[in-house]
Formats: structure tokens, C-alpha cells, sequence
């Protein structure tokens, strides 16, 4: 077995939108792949189909962490928006120095930074931090809003489709998990070049919401609409359909965070370093439309006036 095929990586977050199409990269380049993913289920299942070897645990159980990093070479860290990221990045810290894994390609945010307001955002810069005071070759990934963050907040209404978001005129370019991925799997792969970067991943094309919608609306053919709403409405409204404190904490400061520009750009790190061209906002849409068939899981729905 040649070293490149003798590589284990593990993929934290497996099943979720850039671990699972990271554990398909891998697995086509020849490499072995460690899913880490919470339970058994149809998706874990399909990745083992796939070819990967499943790891069942939890990131904020240090027994589980460490035989997850047993033999690992390198290891893509990624932790939901939750409770738990610091600890989570600590317990994983240490298991990698035990177990001497070379390197982690660790998922950040854009709006991470020292003087964030979001909870989760000042807590992924606390935590890159800890990762670069490591001695592993540290790669963070700081992408804008997601491609796919478009299905969970789309509505479908009569036929037409609306975007109620409280982002105001702000721009950003949405960025694809697959496109992400490529990045991910590329830095596993030679690590070196690009310890103790950060790199902010954009999608190809920068637009406001209105032009979001319009884009979305010439690939779905049907009209599709952006109404802007307030902050305070979009955190009532997640909290109605029972999402997390932490979560609307955070969602609604990066709220405030876009408006003010922290979100916008566009740069070339997904073609320079994945070797990828990134989907537009159009093409991400024909792909996943059938993602498209129903509201989404976040969706909030206008406030009913008396």
C-alpha cells in the first residue's frame, strides 16, 4: 500500500452538508475516509456503502473522540451551531496531539472575529485560535452564507416562492458545500502550503437578496420574491417554530453583522485551491431543485395582522 493510499482522514460532521460530499471526495481520490457522525441511520449508511468506515460518537465525549482521531492523518473539525463549540474544539485538540495527527482543516465563519456580538461567532475566533497555538498544521475556513442556506429559508406559497430574511440591502455571494468541499479535500491532501490560514470561501457572483430571488426565480421559473423583515421579527419567528436560544442569538446578530457588510466579496480560493469552479446561485438551484419543492425547514412565515 503506497503512503497516499495508507492516509486515514477523519470527517467530523459527516453526514452534514460539506462532511458528506468531503467523504465522497476522498473516498474517489483513493483515500480512506473516517466518518464521524452521532447515530446509525440512512445516511451514515450510505456513506459506509460508499466505502467509508463509520464512527459512531459525539464531539463533546473525549472517549469518543479519541478512538475516532486513532490513526488519523489528517481531520476535518466541524461543529454545529450549538453549544458546546469551545469544548468540543478542546477535547479535539487534545485527543489529535495524543493520537499525533498531523493536521485539521478546521470550519470557521466569516463573521468570526474578537469583537462579534454572536456568541458563535466570537467563540469559532476563540477557537481558531486555540487550533494555531497547536502544534498541527492549522487550516480554518471562514465561508459567507451557504448556497444551501437558501432551501432551509425559502418559502413556498401559492405557487411562488419568497425570501423573509432580515439581511436589508446586504450582499454576499452564496457559496455551495460542495464547492467547500473541494477546498476541504484538497487542504487534507497537502496540508502544508496553507497552515495557520484563513480562508473566507465565496460563491461566484455577489448580489443582494432581490437579485438572490431573481436568480432563483429564472432557474425555478416561477416568481420568486425577497421581503425584507426585522430582526426581532425573524427571532420571534424562530423562536415560534422552536429553534434554539443560541441559535437566534447568533442568527440574529449576523443579521446585523451583513446589513453591515461583514458577509460581502468574492475572491478565487475555491478555483486557486480546490480546483473547482463554484456554482452560481442559478446553477446550485437546478441541481438541488427538488429542494426547492417545499418551504423550508426555518422558513418564517409573515405575521398575521389583527
Amino acid at each position: 500500500m503506497s503512503a497516499h493510499e495508507d492516509r486515514l482522514f477523519l470527517i467530523t460532521g459527516a453526514t452534514g452538508t460539506t462532511g458528506k460530499e468531503t467523504v465522497r471526495l476522498l473516498l474517489e481520490r483513493g483515500h480512506r475516509v473516517r466518518a464521524l457522525v452521532h447515530r446509525e441511520d440512512d445516511r451514515s449508511r450510505a456513506l459506509a456503502a460508499a466505502g467509508a468506515e463509520i464512527a459512531v460518537g459525539d464531539l463533546l465525549d473525549f472517549h469518543d473522540v479519541s478512538a475516532a482521531v486513532r490513526g488519523v492523518s489528517g481531520a476535518y473539525l466541524c461543529y454545529p451551531i450549538g453549544p458546546g463549540l469551545v469544548d468540543a474544539t478542546v477535547i479535539f485538540a487534545q485527543a489529535a496531539a495524543e493520537a499525533g495527527v498531523r493536521s485539521v482543516v478546521n470550519m470557521s465563519q466569516i463573521s468570526a472575529r474578537r469583537e462579534a456580538v454572536s456568541d458563535a461567532a466570537r467563540q469559532h475566533w476563540l477557537c481558531e485560535r486555540l487550533l494555531d497555538r497547536t502544534a498541527l498544521l492549522t487550516t480554518h475556513l471562514r465561508p459567507t452564507f451557504f448556497a444551501e442556506w437558501l432551501t432551509w429559508w425559502w418559502g413556498l406559497e401559492d405557487g411562488k416562492g419568497i425570501l423573509r430574511l432580515p439581511l436589508g440591502e446586504g450582499r454576499h455571494a452564496p457559496v455551495a458545500g460542495i464547492d467547500q468541499a473541494h477546498v476541504i479535500a484538497a487542504v487534507l491532501e497537502n496540508p502544508e502550503p496553507h497552515d495557520r490560514q484563513a480562508y473566507p470561501l465565496h460563491g461566484p457572483v455577489e448580489m443582494d437578496h432581490h437579485g438572490i430571488a431573481q436568480a432563483m426565480s429564472t432557474a425555478l421559473g416561477i416568481p420568486v420574491s425577497y421581503e425584507p423583515i426585522s430582526v426581532a421579527e425573524f427571532a420571534e419567528g424562530l423562536a415560534s417554530l422552536g429553534k434554539s436560544s443560541h441559535l437566534i442569538q447568533h442568527l440574529s446578530n449576523v443579521a446585523v453583522d451583513y446589513q453591515n457588510g461583514i458577509f460581502q466579496g468574492t475572491n478565487n480560493l475555491i478555483e486557486v485551491v480546490g480546483n473547482r469552479t463554484p456554482l452560481s446561485v442559478e446553477a446550485f438551484v437546478d441541481e438541488y431543485r427538488d429542494a426547492f419543492a417545499r418551504s423550508g425547514s426555518h422558513f418564517v412565515p409573515a405575521v398575521e395582522s389583527n
